[in-house]
């Protein structure tokens, strides 16, 4: 009998262990998201012109995204903290970074020779891999976090 309570204990304490573990990453994730927006909000002129130089939207469409996404960035960044519409969260937070991953992709390949904007003038100087990297690491952890989120709400309606 006390071997059962042991293994529960220590189940109990591992399962502790990785939430304690999950939720870091949300911190981290959404710190990044909410310095990125926070930098982004603060210079809506530069983000628009950042989004500009992507060549892909007229200038108007360049200015209305540089001053709501950044807003949807930092709001989505708090879901993940305060776990509000979470899983709403995660998927409009791993569409922008696919979205602006491709865009850079596409903007590469037609040979421009473009600033991100994601983290103002912290990314000005980022080569195309290292932007690339960060993009790719930051979709991964937010994609796991989803499949957390996902396979955790159906354990919680199987039971």
């Amino acid at each position: 009998m006390k071997t059962a309570e042991n293994l529960s204990t220590i189940n109990y304490q591992l399962s502790t262990n990785r939430r304690f573990v999950w939720r870091i990453v949300d911190f981290a994730i959404a710190g990044i998201f909410i310095y990125a927006g926070a930098l982004k909000a603060i210079d809506p002129v530069q983000f628009a012109s950042d989004i500009d130089n992507y060549k892909l939207l007229p200038w108007p469409v360049s200015v209305a995204l540089a001053f709501f996404l950044p807003w949807l960035e930092i709001f989505c960044a708090l879901g993940l903290v305060f776990r509000f519409l979470y899983r709403g969260a995660l998927s409009i937070l791993s569409a922008s970074i696919v979205v602006f991953t491709l865009a850079t992709i596409a903007a590469k390949l037609r040979g421009l020779d473009i600033t991100c904007g994601c983290f103002g003038h912290a990314s000005q100087h980022w080569s195309f891999p290292s932007h690339l990297a960060t993009n790719l690491a930051i979709l991964t952890a937010l994609l796991v976090l989803s499949f957390k989120a996902t396979s955790r709400n159906r354990l919680q309606n199987a039971a």
